[in-house]
């Protein structure tokens, strides 16, 4: 009887750039932890700050290697001039006013909102690293949290496959308006990841055109 090879396919590549350390660190641990679909090969791009995220968004657009790029960043606080910046100049590249809709990952005001809700409920209001200090310390021990990398290395330690689970759930209890404090439309994201049928990565790149 004839071996039968397991039938090759290419993966599904998308590419997420990432505001920084936060974003990219938590990216790259959800990806260790394999909680997505295995057809999806997901490529994080720290960018290093939220000024330098338009630039890198059309370079990786336009390098044909992936099927689709996205971005993940926070708000902020109000009036959220950088966020806005960065929508409106991804609505300009495509010339579709709801293009940053459909490939922006954000948390309001900041990413802490969603990687801590693999441990609570509560609700962060407030970007400032020493107001969600006791928070995390909290959660994870890191004590006097100022997003230094090798602080996010130990927060990440907590961050598991079974509570993936709860903040997908929690998550998904957020406001999904980005001009509502503690809202996310993460979840969603992580719905599509999670997809066997790939088809949503077309339906959003339909949308951009």
């Amino acid at each position: 009887m004839q071996n039968k090879l397991p039938k090759l396919f290419d993966k599904h590549k998308i590419c997420v750039i990432c505001e920084g350390n936060e974003e990219y660190q938590y990216l790259e641990r959800l990806k260790a932890l394999k909680v997505w679909d295995a057809q999806y090969e997901i490529v994080s791009e720290n960018a290093g700050g939220n000024g330098n995220i338009p630039a890198r968004y059309q370079d990786s657009y336009q390098n044909s290697s992936y099927e689709l790029v996205l971005v993940f960043c926070d708000t902020e606080k109000k009036p959220y001039e950088q966020y806005e910046d960065i929508k409106r100049k991804i609505n300009e590249f495509h010339g579709v006013d709801t293009a940053a809709d459909q490939v922006i990952m954000f948390g309001n005001p900041c990413t802490m909102q969603i990687i801590t809700k693999h441990w609570t409920e509560t609700l962060i209001k407030s970007p400032a690293k020493p107001v969600n200090a006791p928070l995390i310390e909290e959660f994870t021990g890191v004590k006097n949290y100022k997003g230094r990398a090798d602080q996010i290395e130990v927060v990440m330690e907590y961050v598991t496959v079974e509570n993936y689970a709860d903040m997908c759930e929690r998550v998904n209890g957020l406001e999904t308006r980005d001009t509502v404090v503690g809202s996310s439309n993460f979840g969603r994201f992580m719905e599509l990841f999670g997809r066997d049928d790939a088809g949503w990565i077309d339906e959003i790149n339909c949308m951009l055109e």
